[in-house]
């Protein structure tokens, strides 16, 4: 009869776990379709590193240790749920057959078991005693992770009180936790194994059946989202099809405008709010928070699939958390299911300014700055090689057959303090007899600024006609003292056309150094830190070239910010913030300046315009500014020349 009755239960609950997956599939078919299937040996090497190895949980030593000891006890103890589940419909079943390896099993899964059980305290501890300020949480997340802590705390007990119960004197030796029980159930070890038999498959299918329904979905499409997220450029966004007569809208204001994949990033967040902890608008109280991002677009999927009427902009996510994104890479950098949040937000600002025309009044400035002279301060053009008077610098026109472009940019042109570090580095090229030249006044924008304020129409022309710039000179080699030139240029032109050699000026100097070609004779007395940049570090993993060139440097003594390298902290400008005003909470700049002086540094190293001025305004406000100084990495080993 027990047969019967555990076989309908599996049977029910398989076909409903398969119900609710179809569900959820066809949830996904709204969104829009994108191409993820290639280089599957990449994608699987995530997936073994990321989903199995748990790469990106360990970056937070107690969280990670406990959810490993979690996951990997979930792992091994599935075999004593499958043979559980075999002896409900054969009553003999048992993996007895794998001979000397079934006692190991056995004393693993017991081992593990403790060990959930106690990750499970401690983590009920993290959500009720001690509270880090990423579990904060409303009270119906709380109850919910609550409620699965329980669930999976029973799962465990009962399994070692079903093992402490089995009659099987052969490998009593290697039940080593859950035979210190067995005297409990010594009269009636049958019908107490039945007993303990049934609340543990019990608790197994319910959990099963209750993750569609809840946040812990991601314990499966985790392994699919990690599989399926960006394997090169993942910074890199996607073009819009500005071509396409048949489009109604750019950009997304509701779910059906986000593709597939951006939909399971929702149904795949596990709400751990590591995304949050790490963001400079978040942090320093901004109303953005991308965990809120992605858990929106699940409830708006949800809601959307039941017939109602409201939009995913504005009903669920405002235009303030919109704007509020520096696009600074550490949300996707932390997330331990590699969620995308920066194209969704990305996406819905291309909306907001291609379809509503609704910006911040200092974007506007900008874009038509831009279209009138190319650049975002609205300098004449023809004042974009003043720096080189007296310099002996050529431009292509000059020197069409140079090895280099050296692309100054904006920041480098025109900006009073930038321009001495687009000299610096000119230097340290003619130095090391470097064949290079600039465009001078046919160079533009390179599109990022644009791009990443959401108006792709005016960051595809600017990309396309520096393209035919680059094109009329065969240019194939480009070196530039800017980060968010160089990001553009290496991750994004390709996607028009345009493919190069390019290399930071970070990485260039530092080869200069390795292989000889300059000297560095003099000694600079000088503490420095250096703050990373998002778009050469977390965007494009160059955090070591900048730190070699200035430990190259005899008498530095470099000292790192708590929050470097792919952890670094973002000086408030990406995403085109730069050019928007910061008027709620924190200065993101001040967060990252007051971290920086906690050091007690002469000098504060940086390698992107953006960041040297952010920083140099933190500076002044905090009014430090005659005993701290900013400089880049090119300044600082240019004064070491000889």
């Amino acid at each position: 009869m027990s047969q019967i009755i555990f076989t309908f239960v599996l049977i029910f609950t398989i076909s409903f776990f398969s119900y609710n997956v179809y569900r959820l599939i066809k949830k996904l078919k709204i969104g829009k379709p994108e191409f993820r299937f290639d280089s599957y040996e990449k994608r699987m090497a995530n997936v073994i590193t990321i989903a199995f190895g748990q790469t990106k949980l360990i970056r937070d030593k107690i969280a990670g240790v406990m959810h490993i000891v979690i996951f990997w006890g979930f792992n091994i103890l599935f075999l004593a749920v499958v043979e559980s589940i075999g002896e409900g419909v054969f009553p003999n079943f048992s993996f007895k057959f794998l001979g000397g390896f079934y006692p190991v099993l056995i004393s693993l899964q017991e081992i593990f078991a403790v060990g959930v059980v106690f990750s499970v305290c401690v983590a009920l501890f993290r959500r009720f005693i001690i509270v880090p300020k990423r579990l904060q949480v409303h009270k119906k997340e709380k109850l919910e992770a609550v409620f699965i802590l329980l669930i999976i705390f029973f799962i465990m007990i009962s399994m070692l009180f079903q093992n402490a119960s089995r009659s099987n004197s052969e490998i009593e030796y290697a039940k080593i936790v859950s035979s210190n029980f067995t005297f409990l159930f010594q009269e009636n070890l049958e019908f107490w194994f039945s007993i303990f038999w049934w609340i543990h498959i019990l608790f197994v299918f319910g959990f099963l059946n209750y993750l569609p329904y809840s946040k812990h979905l991601h314990i499966f499409s985790s392994f699919f989202n990690v599989y399926f997220a960006k394997i090169n450029s993942r910074g890199s966004l996607k073009p819009l099809n500005l071509e396409d007569e048949t489009a109604i809208k750019f950009g997304v204001s509701d779910v059906e405008d986000l593709t597939w994949k951006q939909l399971l990033d929702g149904y795949t967040c596990t709400e751990c709010g590591r995304c949050d902890s790490v963001c400079p608008a978040n942090t320093t109280g901004k109303l953005l928070s991308p965990k809120k991002i992605i858990t929106n677009i699940r409830d708006r999927l949800n809601t959307k699939s039941n017939g109602d009427s409201t939009f995913l902009l504005n009903n669920y996510i405002t235009e303030e958390e919109i704007w509020a994104c520096t696009t600074c890479m550490a949300c996707v950098q932390e997330c331990p299911v590699q969620i995308e949040h920066i194209d969704a937000i990305v996406d819905m600002r291309r909306y907001l300014v291609l379809n509503e025309s609704k910006m911040p009044k200092e974007a506007t400035n900008t874009f038509q700055n831009l279209e009138k002279n190319f650049n975002p301060w609205n300098f004449p053009n023809d004042e974009r090689d003043k720096w080189k008077d007296g310099l002996n610098i050529k431009t292509f026109q000059e020197n069409p057959n140079a090895e280099i472009l050296f692309f100054v940019g904006c920041a480098g042109s025109f900006d009073a303090r930038y321009k001495s570090v687009t000299i610096s580095f000119a230097k340290i090229m003619q130095e090391a007899n470097i064949d290079f030249a600039i465009l001078g006044k046919e160079e533009k924008c390179n599109g990022d600024v644009a791009r990443r304020l959401g108006n792709e129409y005016l960051a595809q022309t600017s990309i396309k006609k520096s393209i035919e710039t680059f094109k009329k000179y065969n240019v194939k080699k480009i070196v530039t003292t800017c980060p968010h030139c160089f990001n553009v240029f290496k991750n994004e032109y390709p996607q028009f056309g345009g493919n190069y050699e390019v290399i930071h000026h970070t990485e260039f100097i530092f080869k200069l150094i390795e292989s000889g070609k300059i000297k560095l004779s003099k000694s600079l007395k000088e503490t420095v830190t250096y703050h990373d940049s998002c778009y050469i570090g977390r965007y494009n993993d160059n955090y070591e070239s900048p730190r070699k060139s200035l430990n190259a440097i005899d008498g530095i003594n470099l000292v790192e910010m708590q929050r470097s390298k792919d952890k670094g902290f973002c000086c408030g400008a990406g995403g085109g913030r730069m050019f928007l005003e910061e008027t709620v909470g924190k200065r993101i700049n001040i967060e990252r300046v007051e971290e920086a002086l906690s050091l007690s540094p002469t000098t504060i190293a940086t390698a992107c315009p953006f960041c040297m001025t952010m920083i140099n305004d933190g500076l002044k406000s905090k009014e430090v500014t005659d005993k701290v100084k900013v400089q880049d990495i090119s300044e600082l080993v240019s004064n070491s020349l000889n």
